[in-house]
């Protein structure tokens, strides 16, 4: 058979149609290594992983991955490698117990109460009750819900809420928390939080806490720990003392604040070390990669005018996720987060819808926002026995700020703080009128009603843009996107502390505290009940020796027990105080 070639103009055709195709699909993957990566759909999971969260103390981005080569963190530096990095992970408060409270729970800390750092303390300065947050009735600590879908919750050590935890939070938390004691092929949730870069790690005696060196013990509870601070002798040094360091302009050059920053990257490396000790048991387990693992800090930095306060060094915390097998590895995601983004983001990846109520939303998983948020928001409020009022809105380049107490200074003086030699170095240079116009930015005696910063070109934050004409729409939108926010989350930033407990215990003298709960046994079928509205029960079997488990089991619905067994219940509403333990 004869066979009729194409003419000319056929073959330039489909040769133009094959470029077309090619050129495409180099655009195409351009444009993905652009973005980075476009995540949920293309990530494979396994159907229940396992979630290992990895929370460090007062963190800034002082490390390699992040930009900053001063410090050598091996096993940081790997996780980044295998992983993707975020450096626009952005905490709500620039202290550990709101923002905690707002990972804990999806919700904003300035809705539900928590915002006021150290609410249960401070008590003979402030005047007020101890009190906790009282979020809305059907918010849960997101560890419970995982719970109540089967995985095994630990938390080491570290709690910190501005609320009690109740019992049905984790299956354990404690020094000795570890997924190595969960039930065989149980998936897993563990939280292991590292404290040596906590602001007290740069105080006199500086060090290591002895509970730390040996790290975790592998779950072991006979295990003995030592107690106390290492002395400056018995400290690892990871780095020269002599190092050359990066010092932010708000901080004057002085060999204490050296020595400070010296502190503050040793503390860093031995950080790094204590992580390298749980992934290699991870690995030992032989669950490396049927586990994401997250790698953040619960904050910015932990010098003066990072810590507490809503500029990016107070807020922004950088965030490493390694995906089993590692998907995506060296990849840089740039979308802004918050920590409210957290416990959905959570429930997401284990194919669990999170609920309505929830403020933030997914950035991972089968149920990932459908669009990417543009702003984050910030607050400052009470810190130990010193009070603002300040609230913060970014979008990917500027920050707006606005000041409800301008005729206050920006500087409180908070003994805690004043217990680092940077701090007392800042305060001697301006007593003696020393520090420079931008270190004394922060101690001047008002503020600015409102300050807009361009966080690219100013990542300082020193220069205030609020009355520059040129950027008119720019502070406008923030502003509008501020009262927004301030709406929906029914915020009164202003309001007298004595007030907002007054609206948390709906104008009671005393903390609201939960009902008993009923116990009712049909047969051996055992239903417990609770007349206040939103409460976790849990409850413990005691089997006809008188075992007690320590694990107490969250309630979901009637269950039999054995002929001669009891049990005991307890409820807790978060917020409230608990009810007796019923038999």
């Amino acid at each position: 058979m004869k066979t009729t070639k194409p003419p000319l103009n056929q073959y330039l055709f489909i040769t133009l149609i094959l470029i077309s195709i090619l050129l495409t699909s180099c655009q195409t993957k351009t444009k993905k290594n652009e973005k980075e990566v476009a995540f949920s759909s293309e990530i494979e999971l396994p159907k229940r992983p396992n979630i290992l969260w990895l929370v460090t103390e007062d963190m800034g981005p002082y490390i390699p991955s992040f930009g900053d080569s001063t410090i050598v963190t091996p096993n940081l530096s790997r996780l980044a490698k295998e992983g993707v990095v975020y450096p626009n992970m952005y905490s709500i408060s620039g202290v550990c117990a709101p923002s905690r409270a707002a990972i804990t729970t999806g919700m904003y800390p300035s809705s539900i109460g928590a915002s006021h750092m150290r609410t249960t303390s401070y008590t003979e300065e402030t005047g007020l009750p101890s009190y906790g947050a009282v979020p809305p009735a059907e918010v849960r600590m997101v560890s419970e819900l995982l719970r109540i879908n089967g995985y095994y919750c630990t938390n080491n050590d570290k709690e910190d809420y501005q609320f009690k935890a109740p019992k049905t939070a984790w299956d354990e938390s404690s020094p000795y928390a570890h997924w190595r004691n969960k039930g065989e092929d149980q998936p897993f949730f563990s939280v292991f939080n590292f404290t040596d870069t906590h602001e007290s790690g740069l105080f006199e005696p500086y060090g290591f806490k002895h509970i730390e060196t040996r790290h975790y013990q592998s779950g072991n509870r006979d295990y003995i720990w030592d107690s106390g601070r290492m002395s400056e002798e018995e400290t690892p040094e990871h780095l020269s003392k002599d190092t050359k360091f990066n010092i932010p302009p708000y901080l004057p050059d002085t060999p204490k604040v050296r020595r400070d920053m010296w502190k503050m990257y040793n503390n860093i490396a031995e950080m790094d070390r204590q992580v390298g000790a749980v992934l290699k048991q991870l690995e030992e387990d032989g669950l490396l990669e049927s586990t994401i693992i997250f790698f953040y800090g619960d904050h910015g930095g932990p010098l003066p005018r990072e810590k507490r306060l809503v500029y990016d060094s107070g807020l922004n915390t950088p965030m490493i996720i390694r995906f089993p097998d590692k998907q995506h590895s060296e990849t840089i995601d740039k979308e802004l987060l918050s920590f409210v983004d957290f416990a959905p983001t959570l429930l997401s990846l284990i194919g669990i819808e999170p609920p309505s109520y929830l403020q933030g939303q997914a950035f991972l998983g089968e149920y990932k926002a459908k669009k990417e948020r543009e702003y984050i928001h910030g607050a400052a409020d009470r810190f130990d026995g010193f009070t603002d009022a300040i609230r913060a809105v970014r979008d990917g380049q500027f920050k707006y700020i606005r000041n409800y107490r301008p005729d206050q200074g920006y500087y409180l003086p908070v003994e805690y703080r004043e217990r680092i030699p940077t701090m007392q170095e800042l305060l001697r240079l301006r007593d003696e009128g020393n520090l420079d116009s931008i270190q004394a930015l922060w101690f001047r005696e008002q503020k600015d009603a409102e300050e807009l910063y361009d966080c690219k070109t100013d990542p300082y934050e020193v220069n205030n843009l609020a009355k520059d004409p040129i950027y008119k729409n720019k502070l406008e939108e923030l502003r509008i996107e501020m009262d927004q926010w301030l709406a929906i989350i029914e915020d009164e930033p202003n309001l007298p502390e004595r007030d907002l407990i007054a609206k948390l215990w709906k104008g009671k003298e005393n903390q609201p505290v939960t009902a008993d709960p009923q116990i009712a046994n049909s047969s051996n079928e055992i239903t417990l009940k609770c007349s206040t509205n939103g409460a976790s029960l849990g409850y413990k079997i005691i089997d006809a020796d008188g075992t007690i488990p320590k694990v107490w089991s969250v309630y979901l619905k009637p269950f039999k027990i054995p002929e001669g067994n009891k049990v005991i219940a307890q409820a807790y509403r978060i917020g409230f105080e608990p009810s007796k333990v019923v038999e």
